[in-house]
């Protein structure tokens, strides 16, 4: 069987001897005492500051920052949880891995079955391509309005032009760490220092945005201890802070948002536990090490090295971007409202042959004079892009009214336009409320009677010869605009917020530099760390499908192969449904699967010998295996049959079926392998 290293003489000697002197380094530790060893492990440490990388990815910013959208700080226990039941079983793979010294995907095919096998790389090789796309497209996305939109700006640049140069400066700065994580030696050392130095900044810069708001006040360090205590109540009831807002909700609808809650809670939980270690996750750990040369006297350093490497950094900055994100979003609307005469006073004035011919700071004055007026309650004291509310929607009216061809738009069209600036928000939390506000009015008209109330609105349009979408959407915000203050505002608070809208939230209070630039660095150090990683993890899955040394022009060639994600800023918003939908099922039914294996694995003295668990030592380990194993399963399946039933399969017996085809692949190739004879250990 081929090392799973370079076989190239100069490269083993080197290699072998930088082996033989951290092995002599951890035997000669271990006898000076507690201390010296873990002097030894922090220098050794590796493998797990490569697990983090990837897992600190665009995935686990956006899902961070609905949990603190969601129910606050009350989920902060959450992530810390699922790591720990993902490192348990990660434990378990390194464990079998260094104990055997067998490469993975060759042990699984040799001695459990080639489905598996061949099922685990193939779903790994598809994560790594299709989840290349996000982390390029969220790292451009960052550059253009975080750290230099005077740059890469949509007003300094066309976004394609500017995306283009920011993916190609990223995939340079990625093919370069992998040459230097390939050369080996002393390329490896560069490679680990810098990877630590990305991890410590993504850290850093979440950290530090959470130190500045404490400082300020702005954070209930009471509130935040409490949310570390696991509350398995917000799978059937919304977080407590919610109840004064349901209450002003009439009771028949109540529990329309109730459930809402509940179910994108429910979801958090199980996507959670699902999805806290990704199956590429599972790849890259044991071939890093086998890569590093460790073998059986190793296997205390990796535990060491999953804990700080991994658990630690990922704890703390998925924890400071739930903390910063509840602080500042937990229900606080996304949208502003308006008085309802506010929208015909503006109107009235846009449509005045004189205004457009007004100097454009008397258009603002008199824009303004109505605005200042124009909002409820304490509205227009709020802040948007660090301008007063009514500064923001004055420029966004202005903006409107600039576009070509808006004074020949019909008054439907024109009226949208106008409401929709008086939202004073940005596109995407004008959609997300929009489409909140839509469900609540269906749930009270019946999906029937919508249906017929805009194909009513669509025929009309045509009937006049009038703008058929802007008709449309007429119709919808009229219903939204008839629901009762407290549902609108339930709507709005529900809304998905990104990173853009964090920075703008963190800005009036950390300022300029530290919500965009320190965040900025962060959410790109994220982006590139996880592109690195996920170009490594393809290098090992190329070489083991041929069964090659993981070194040399075919590893580099696998790594490259996840470049595919530079399309990402340019195609992944229509794309995903499609890419994400049939690589997350697959991977939500081998991650379970996978975890079984290693974990009866653990269990085969015939495959392990001596190195097999014994004792208490083997009843614990066994004890919190199954405990992962069993919530894995219940996430996948549910994770699995959801995504199938929200996409445009519409069913989520898609997701059972493709889980029940697979199972079924595995049990016949299991027992023809049985009457061939050959060698299965399970």
């Amino acid at each position: 069987m081929p090392d799973a290293r370079d076989t190239a003489p100069d490269a083993v000697v080197a290699e072998e001897a930088q082996i033989q002197a951290d092995r002599r380094l951890i035997v000669e530790a271990r006898q000076k005492g507690f201390w010296a060893t873990l002097g030894a492990y922090t220098r050794l440490s590796g493998p797990g500051w490569l697990q983090s990388a990837i897992t600190l990815g665009g995935g686990s910013l956006s899902s961070s920052l609905y949990l603190g959208v969601l129910a606050g700080f009350s989920l902060l226990w959450l992530q810390p949880l699922a790591m720990i039941i993902g490192i348990i079983m990660l434990s378990t793979i390194a464990y079998v891995t260094l104990s055997t010294g067998e490469r993975p995907f060759q042990a699984i095919n040799k001695h459990v079955n080639p489905v598996l096998g061949w099922g685990w790389l193939v779903a790994t090789l598809m994560a790594n391509c299709v989840w290349s796309l996000p982390q390029f497209a969220l790292a451009a996305k960052a550059f253009r309005q975080n750290l230099m939109p005077s740059v890469f700006g949509a007003e300094a640049m066309a976004p394609n032009a500017a995306n283009a140069l920011i993916v190609g400066s990223i995939a340079v700065l990625c093919i370069i760490m992998v040459y230097f994580y390939d050369r080996g030696g002393w390329g490896v050392k560069v490679f680990d220092i810098i990877l630590k130095a990305m991890v410590g900044i993504i850290v850093l810069s979440f950290f530090g945005v959470v130190v500045f708001m404490s400082a300020k006040g702005a954070l209930d360090w009471a509130a935040i201890g409490r949310g570390f205590v696991p509350d398995i109540t917000l799978l059937w009831s919304p977080a407590d802070t919610f109840s004064p807002y349901l209450s002003a909700v009439a009771e028949q609808f109540r529990g329309f948002w109730s459930t809402m809650i509940v179910t994108d809670q429910q979801d958090s939980l199980v996507a959670a536990a699902a999805t806290a270690v990704g199956i590429n996750m599972t790849f890259l750990l044991p071939y890093s090490m086998l890569k590093k040369g460790w073998n059986r006297a190793f296997r205390g350093l990796a535990v060491f090295d999953l804990s700080t490497g991994l658990f630690v950094p990922f704890i703390l900055a998925t924890g400071c971007v739930v903390i910063a994100s509840a602080s500042r979003f937990h229900t606080t609307p996304a949208v502003h409202f308006a008085k309802p005469e506010t929208l015909p006073a503006v109107l009235q004035i846009v449509r005045d042959p004189s205004f457009t011919g007004l100097a454009e700071d008397a258009r603002r004055e008199r824009l303004r004079a109505v605005l200042d007026d124009g909002y409820v309650g304490e509205e227009a004291e709020q802040t948007t892009e660090d301008k007063p509310l009514t500064v923001y929607v004055t420029n966004q009216i202005l903006k409107e009214m600039a576009a070509p061809g808006f004074a020949g738009l019909s008054d439907a069209a024109q009226l949208s336009a106008l409401r929709d600036a008086l939202w004073g928000a940005d596109p995407a939390a004008v959609k997300g409320y929009r489409g909140n506000a839509l469900m609540r009015v269906k749930e009270e008209m019946g999906a029937a009677a919508f249906a017929v109330a805009m194909a009513e609105a669509e025929q009309a349009a045509k009937a006049q010869g009038a703008d058929v979408q802007a008709a449309v959407k007429a119709t919808e915000d009229a219903l939204i605009s008839a629901l009762p203050a407290a549902d609108r505002r339930m709507a709005a608070m529900l809304v998905r917020r990104d990173n853009i809208h964090l920075a703008e939230a963190l800005k009036p209070l950390t300022g300029h530099v530290l919500a965009h630039y320190v965040f900025g660095i962060g959410v790109v150090g994220m982006a590139v760390s996880s592109i690195i990683i996920l170009m490594l993890i393809n290098g090992f899955c190329v070489c083991e499908a041929v069964n090659r040394p993981s070194r040399g022009w075919l590893y580099r060639v696998g790594c490259l192969i996840p470049m595919v994600g530079v399309l990402g800023p340019f195609i992944w918003q229509g794309a995903a449904p499609y890419l994400a939908l049939p690589t997350s099922v697959f991977g939500f039914i081998l991650i379970p699967i996978a975890y079984t294996t290693f974990a009866l694995l653990l269990n085969q003295r015939k495959l392990l010998g001596e190195n097999m668990p014994r004792g208490a030592k083997r009843w614990v380990w066994n004890t919190l295996m199954i405990l992962g194993v069993v919530i894995v399963v219940i996430g996948s399946v549910y994770k699995a049959m959801q995504m199938t039933e929200r996409s445009f399969l519409g069913s989520g017996w898609y997701g059972a079926g493709a889980i029940l085809a697979f199972v079924a692949a595995a049990v016949i190739v299991h027992v023809i392998r049985k009457r061939k004879g050959k060698e299965v250990l399970l």
